[in-house]
């Protein structure tokens, strides 16, 4: 099991605040994982506030599973879903406006988006947690040519201690990260899955709750 370890210098603002930063406890039939939500991105992380207070989470599901990549939930079509329905065309009615910044390195809470949008606007509601796999520097030296992005020395070593999906980086939205229960994440990773990377087994969602 990788440990987790916090991205220092992207939450350095968090831990500045007066309140101190907010956590969110995502609570799974798998068991619970706790977020830290990044005030850098306030839009994304006060949507999430707004929507797990109102119990929008509830009942939904891990809908998309990828081994070695990301969980995906947030669908609100998927409370109840009948076995086999396709997933992931849900959401509360909006977009929000991108926040791109953060790297996608192991355990980065993001938001997921319809494809081909120039904006990069994200899905109202629908969030993926990274697991992804260990990267070498030459991977990390071709995606800042191709993207013209650069990495910090502590984002390299993230990426090659920990791992993540940095081919997602300064496409979607990375708004938060995972402070403890990464070993859940990995549980919901592994479960078996059928079409459209939907788990073949239901893992609910049963609440979020603010901290």
């Amino acid at each position: 099991m990788r440990q987790l370890l916090l991205l220092f210098g992207l939450t350095t603002l968090a831990a500045c605040q007066p309140s101190g930063p907010t956590h969110a406890i995502i609570s799974t039939t798998l068991g619970d994982v706790e977020v830290l939500l990044y005030p850098e991105t306030p839009g994304h992380t006060q949507n999430f506030i707004k929507l797990a207070e109102e119990g929008f989470f509830d009942s939904t599901l891990f809908h998309r599973v990828i081994p070695g990549f990301m969980i995906q939930g947030g669908d609100p079509l998927s409370k109840g879903a009948a076995p086999g329905k396709t997933l992931g065309m849900g959401g509360p009615g909006y977009m929000l406006d991108a926040e791109i910044g953060a790297p996608h390195i192991y355990g980065a809470l993001a938001a997921a988006r319809p494809p081909g949008d120039p904006e990069k606007k994200s899905n109202g509601s629908q969030f993926y947690i990274v697991t992804g796999t260990l990267v070498d520097d030459a991977t990390l030296d071709q995606l800042e040519r191709i993207k013209n992005i650069k990495y910090s020395e502590a984002q390299r070593q993230a990426y090659r201690e920990l791992g993540g999906s940095p081919s997602l980086d300064q496409d979607y939205t990375v708004f938060g990260e995972v402070v403890s229960g990464m070993e859940v994440v990995e549980a919901v990773a592994e479960v078996e899955t059928g079409a459209y990377d939907r788990p073949a087994q239901d893992v609910v969602i049963r609440s979020v709750t603010i901290k």
